[in-house]
């Protein structure tokens, strides 16, 4: 959804605010090095001239790089990738060789073969097999051949006011760990009376679509599944039914998550800001926002992991056009993991945001397992601007939550499911299987067009 790649841009920009950019522009062929032996490699992704910072910060960078690898020279151009014209420019030789793409973009374009596998080259970066292998197998197809590396992840999960939990009596080192648990706080909370609600979430703008399918996903259930080549409803299921009766019972029979619905990203971040909310499902860019927009404190919230066994999330990495030659995808992969996959940079980049607004340990994006997670962990802890203790209860829980992305034509399915999420939460009667049912047929005409 366009509010998703909102959301995700926010957040990555913790990450990349400080090099997203590039220099000229060329022309992408699948041929390898010219006659001196370089390699020139285009890729999107520059930051538009407006952003004077990110663009000078990543022409920096290319001076950098290419300075260190004299046999590779970067081609950039902006944007990112366009599912609209994607396929034109790759049929008309315009497709960067190098393209970013967003979590939800991969498994189509290996579907239709229109990524480059790159399994052979990239066995030739060891230090990339420290990425964690949830967000590597984004990038994979079904025999295990792989297309693309990611740069950035977010999940979401619980954003709680820690101040509120101590006033209810609840411990905010200990937040809750399911759904039943955020029921208890939730009603706790809210018994402190003067206007305060104990979870509040979003029903609106395709928002309200977009955390339900989170809902269910914690449930252990599905919002499509693949079946015969195409694609299926999946949420007129026990998953489905239990996350829709959570949400009805906090709403009318503790009546925990106030009487004020059809909310939005804004309206939920005030009442957190305004120490009127307990609890949301958020990813950790919202705090950054929270803290700013409200002049708030880091020490005034956590973060939990999100109940259940599954949570919603997404990111961002980068693919290969399918035309390229072998010498332009490893000198693509030299140029990705020195500029986003470089652990043995994160302090030299992580020392250019110390002293100003970029908040330094916040527990994504987290992209490294093994040894490179130790070594970009201890940095951030070095120079954490942050309360990363705070986090603890959702670091330490991230490997045990499973990160699922979006469905197919995610945006069209969470205006169908907004309206579900809408009557739960406005109408006490609502009959939970009839909702469910209804926009399981309007889904799966929508479906039925993916290619």
């Amino acid at each position: 959804m366009d509010g998703i790649r909102t959301r995700q841009a926010l957040g990555l920009s913790i990450a990349t605010a400080l090099a997203l950019g590039l220099t000229a522009c060329g022309g992408s062929g699948s041929g390898g090095a010219a006659a001196d032996g370089v390699v020139t490699i285009s890729v999107n992704g520059m930051p538009a001239a407006t952003q004077t910072v990110d663009r000078k910060n990543f022409e920096d960078d290319v001076k950098a790089f290419e300075a260190s690898h004299p046999k590779i020279k970067i081609d950039a151009r902006e944007g990112q990738m366009d599912p609209t014209t994607f396929a034109a420019k790759l049929a008309g030789g315009q497709l960067e060789d190098v393209f970013y793409v967003y979590f939800t973009d991969p498994a189509g374009l290996i579907q239709r073969r229109q990524a480059k596998d790159i399994s052979a080259e990239i066995k030739d970066f060891p230090a990339l097999a420290d990425i964690r292998p949830a967000l590597q197998d984004v990038f994979r197809d079904s025999g295990g051949k792989i297309y693309g590396v990611p740069e950035g992840n977010y999940s979401l999960g619980l954003v709680y006011n820690r101040a509120l939990f101590t006033k209810a009596g609840l411990d905010p080192d200990k937040p809750p760990t399911t759904w039943e648990e955020v029921r208890t706080a939730a009603g706790k909370i809210t018994a402190l009376g003067d206007g305060v609600t104990g979870y509040a979430d979003y029903s609106k703008n395709n928002q309200g679509g977009w955390h339900l399918t989170s809902w269910i996903y914690s449930m252990g259930g599905d919002v499509a599944t693949q079946q015969n080549g195409g694609w299926k409803a999946a949420f007129n299921s026990d998953a489905g039914r239990k996350a829709l009766q959570m949400l009805h019972d906090m709403r009318w029979t503790d009546q925990s998550m106030g009487t004020r619905q059809l909310l939005e990203i804004p309206d939920v971040q005030k009442m957190m800001g305004s120490d009127k909310l307990g609890m949301y499902m958020a990813g950790p860019d919202n705090i950054p926002t929270i803290v700013k927009q409200f002049e708030r404190k880091y020490d005034d919230y956590g973060l939990a992991a999100l109940p259940g066994s599954a949570t919603l999330g997404g990111g961002d990495g980068f693919m290969f056009n399918p035309k390229i030659s072998s010498e332009k995808v490893r000198a693509g992969l030299t140029w990705l993991q020195w500029k986003y996959l470089n652990p043995d940079r994160e302090e030299e980049i992580t020392k250019k945001s110390v002293g100003g607004s970029i908040p330094i340990g916040l527990p994504q994006p987290n992209l490294w397992s093994g040894a490179s997670a130790a070594k970009v962990d201890a940095v951030h802890k070095q120079y954490a601007n942050v309360p990363v203790q705070n986090f603890k209860p959702f670091t330490d829980r991230s490997d045990s939550v499973k990160v699922k992305v979006e469905p197919p034509n995610a945006q069209q399915i969470y205006t169908v499911l907004d309206a579900v999420m809408q009557a739960v939460l406005t109408e006490k009667d609502a009959d939970l299987g009839q909702l469910l049912s209804g926009a399981e047929g309007k889904v799966n005409t929508i479906l039925a067009t993916v290619k």
